[in-house]
């Protein structure tokens, strides 16, 4: 049997026997696992929210289908930890002026009501918010696009749906040259910049 040590002392053959074999799969890193952070009422609503803002049309998805209400979850769970109890409260208030105004929940009312109760929030015409409704309807629409169209390891962006909407490729370590003359769309990189798929 040929030797395995080389002038050096350790052959590539040492090293690469000594490696445990990993599955490559399991190399990609996985997002977190939450624990809930909202009651099964709160993501109800969530959804019905996030669906109206960006519903589902022949273009894609809708915001909910997407995975949206999971992003904000696992925001909240997270580095948004500190502004859950505030958010919770403006979901309260949406629940709390949706029974005043029709008495019913928000996510009984018809989709043109919504867009009505949404609408009236984003005009700062609805009572019950701190500070007031437009502030919390400007904060739960930024959260709505940024789990649409952010990255899909965060939870929202599920199977690339926001990307393919706005035909946004994927990260790229590099582009060619080829690729920058955009004679044709650039092929999409099906992979999170997290290295998810």
């Amino acid at each position: 049997m040929p030797s395995l040590r080389t002038r050096r002392g350790i052959s590539r053959r040492i090293v690469l026997a000594s490696v445990p074999l990993v599955q490559i799969s399991a190399l990609a890193v996985a997002a977190p696992s939450i624990a809930p952070v909202f009651t099964p009422d709160q993501m109800r609503l969530i959804d019905a929210v996030v669906n109206r803002l960006i519903p589902s049309d022949e273009l894609g998805p809708s915001a909910g289908e997407a995975g949206v209400p999971v992003y904000l979850a696992r925001s909240f769970a997270g580095h948004l930890s500190g502004d859950r109890d505030v958010f919770s409260e403006g979901l309260a208030a949406i629940e709390a002026a949706a029974r005043a105004r029709h008495n019913t929940a928000f996510v009984q009312l018809s989709p043109a009501q919504q867009d009505e109760f949404l609408n009236a929030m984003e005009k700062n015409e609805v009572s019950g918010f701190r500070p007031d409704s437009r502030t919390f309807f400007n904060r739960i629409r930024q959260l709505t696009l940024e789990g649409m169209f952010g990255d899909p390891w965060y939870g929202g962006n599920k199977s690339f749906a926001g990307w393919d909407l706005i035909r946004y490729p994927g990260p790229r370590m590099a582009v060619s040259v080829e690729d920058q003359r955009l004679r044709e769309p650039v092929r999409p990189l099906r992979t999170s910049a997290r290295g998810g798929r």
